[in-house]
């Protein structure tokens, strides 16, 4: 008698398991994260061992409906995908071979595995339980996709029993002795049973396996499915707006930006590179824009081990990017049962449309600031003023726009009483338009601390921004900055911990460790955060310029000296106060003071500021204690931004006491 069967569901090979079923790939019992293209490529594959399936065949069966044109590119990337995960290269493959202009041919044994019937074929073994009685069996031809229903004879008395334990068996057995243990009233046996029994990781995928706590995470760079170099600043700017929309969640710490961008094509093992980061889970994924249509696709694993627990993709229109975004994050959050309060769901409900135009330009921008260059930032405020053209009412855009008008006086962009206001007028605006904003806080907090002295307002702000986006590191920053200049160093040291585990690997947060100690007067840590700055970029200016600081305070004169030097050279300044203060250390004070000669006589050019020329008399002893305070007095006529920390700044204790300069802390409405 012919009967039907049911479709096998579980292809095996070597120590992996594809079930066809839900769609998932195992190694050794444990998932495994796989794109669901390259899932149904390796299906495709895998159903066919021995035979070559074109590539043709694949764009019918996978690609026939879909909307974007790029097939070779995204064929190639979802192939090495799959040998990605299954360790294996087109080189000298094990699994999949690559015949040229042709296709594809999997090549490792098979073995299908179903709890009705065994098949045998080339290159495929289907193992299941052995039939109770005479029974039909169903055979296919290797690698066909139709089955063909034959007259099976009763197996014989010298056939070899099946010995390959099946979930099918093993969920029968394990049903048999949990009611038998309950039954005689041996629970303890049960649950011994259940624990021992995971052949294959079986038992793993009979019982609901929970997820691990996560608490941290890492949004990787996307990738660029384009592989166009001019879609670049897209896929980088997806990353860092899904970054900003998951650290809306106060639960999750998640990495920022800075930290992330180290990882964009590496081959690191994602254990390894959440180690370095110290997260628990990372987002890894694709963006493909074709025109005014948008496809991401997301998937989210537990690091430590690899482990698969969310994948996800998303096709939109660009006009709904935003809540695109939204959407990524919240059922991120869903999946590993992060807490998310009403107010942070309401925020990661909030997102308006804008237009395909505004975000382009808004992302290009982005892009620019993001290099941190006085050329940088030029042209990043000319894409944030065009995005603003096509749209006036979109808040990121002007909180973009202040952020970088208020960092232009620190990179010799303009002077502080030229760009402030300016940075003040969009910072209110973008927190008019949007109050939920958190970098429209902190660029208001910001410019509120260094433009315009006012201290109270300037913490209200930046506290705002952190309750507002607690994985927002700029804020973080900041704030640390501000706490440091009131004199509240204990506060300022923990905050800027706080922004460098949100970005460990940034030498900026480092460099800026080293001033927020400075000003402690903890010189030890000083150089010891200096180094760590350094150990990630050993020509980091900043960072070696901050090690003389430290280096000059414990006495190490000549290494100081040399450190300045090291600092002027990695800026390409040839005359700075810093290559006079490392003259004047070593004992050659009448170059120090030609230096600082040709300084004054081109500030503009030479950036030298009030503050600085006041900072390299006190610490070379170039001029005396009048001029020092008449240096001082200009710059706060020039409202200097380092005037912040006149207060707190160890360069000023020699003066600290005189009675024009405690006049001059009183007209900035420094705290007592």
């Amino acid at each position: 008698m012919l009967v039907s069967v049911p479709h096998p569901t579980r292809s095996c090979f070597c120590q992996f398991e594809l079930d066809r079923t839900s769609g998932e790939l195992y190694k050794d019992g444990e998932k495994v994260a796989l794109p669901r293209k390259a899932f149904e490529i390796l299906r495709a594959l895998a159903e066919r061992p021995g035979e070559v399936v074109t590539r043709e065949e694949l764009r019918a069966q996978l690609w026939a409906s879909d909307t974007f044109v790029e097939f070779d590119d995204n064929l190639n990337h979802a192939v090495n995908k799959v040998r990605q995960v299954l360790g294996d290269s087109a080189e000298s493959p094990q699994f999949i071979e690559t015949l040229p202009r042709c296709g594809y041919r999997f090549i490792a044994q098979v073995e299908i595995r179903s709890s009705n019937h065994t098949l045998r074929g080339s290159g495929v073994t289907e193992t299941v339980d052995a039939p109770q009685s005479p029974a039909s069996e169903t055979r296919r031809p290797a690698g066909s996709g139709e089955a063909v229903e034959t007259a099976a004879a009763p197996p014989t008395k010298n056939t070899a029993p099946n010995t390959v334990a099946t979930p099918g068996r093993i969920g029968v057995l394990l049903r048999k002795h949990w009611m038998m243990a309950t039954i005689t009233g041996a629970p303890i046996v049960a649950v011994t049973i259940l624990i021992g029994i995971n052949l294959l990781g079986i038992r793993d995928r009979l019982l609901p396996r929970a997820v691990p706590k996560i608490e941290s995470i890492a949004v990787l760079p996307l990738e660029n499915l384009s592989h166009d170099p001019e879609q670049e600043y897209f896929a980088d700017g997806m990353t860092e707006e899904l970054i900003t929309d998951l650290g809306k969640i106060g639960a999750l710490r998640v990495i920022s930006r800075t930290s992330v961008m180290h990882y964009k094509g590496t081959k690191k093992p994602l254990p390894e590179i959440a180690k370095e980061l110290n997260v628990e889970a990372i987002v890894e994924g694709t963006v493909l824009r074709s025109g005014n249509r948008i496809r991401v696709t997301a998937n989210l694993l537990y690091a430590k081990t690899d482990r698969h627990i969310w994948a996800e993709t998303y096709e939109r229109d660009l006009r709904d990017v935003l809540s695109l975004q939204d959407d990524v994050a919240r059922t991120i959050a869903e999946e590993i049962k992060i807490k998310v309060t009403p107010q942070e769901e309401a925020r990661l409900l909030g997102s308006r449309a804008v237009s395909p135009e505004t975000y382009r330009l808004y992302l290009q921008a982005r892009y620019h600031a993001n290099k941190r260059t006085l050329a940088g930032f030029e042209k990043s405020m000319q894409l944030f003023r065009q995005a603003l053209a096509y749209d006036p009412g979109y808040a990121s855009a002007y909180a973009g726009l202040a952020e970088t008008y208020g960092l232009l006086p620190f990179y010799g962009g303009a002077s502080s009483k030229e760009s402030f206001p300016k940075a003040k007028a969009a910072a209110l605006k973008a927190v008019e338009l949007d109050g939920s904003l958190a970098e429209a806080h902190a660029a208001l907090g910001f410019v509120l601390f260094y433009g315009d002295w006012d201290w109270a307002a300037a913490e209200k702000e930046l506290k705002r921004a952190i309750e507002l986006n607690p994985s927002y590191v700029t804020s973080h920053h900041w704030y640390a900055e501000y706490l440091n200049a009131m004199g509240r160093h204990d506060q300022a040291i923990a905050e800027i911990k706080r922004a460098q585990e949100l970005d460990p690997l940034s030498p900026l947060l480092f460099a800026i460790g080293a001033e927020v100690y400075t000003n402690a007067r903890r010189y030890d840590e000083v150089i010891e955060q200096s180094r760590k700055a350094l150990e990630l970029d050993s020509n980091y200016a900043l960072a070696q310029h901050n090690l003389a600081c430290g280096l000059l305070a414990n006495g190490m004169y000549r290494e100081a000296a040399a450190e300045y030097i090291k600092a002027d050279q990695s800026w390409g300044l040839t005359n700075s106060s810093g290559l006079a203060l490392g003259y004047a250390l070593t004992g050659k004070k009448a170059k120090a003071l030609e230096i600082l000669r040709r300084l004054r006589e081109t500030p503009g050019e030479s950036g030298l500021t009030s503050i600085m020329e006041a900072r390299l008399c006190l610490g070379a002893a170039l001029c005396n204690k009048l001029e020092m305070l008449d240096r001082l007095e200009k710059a706060y006529q020039e409202h200097e931004a380092y005037a912040a920390f006149w207060n707190v700044q160890p360069a000023f204790d020699p003066i600290r006491s005189d009675p024009r300069f405690q006049h001059l802390m009183r007209r900035m409405n420094f705290p007592p």
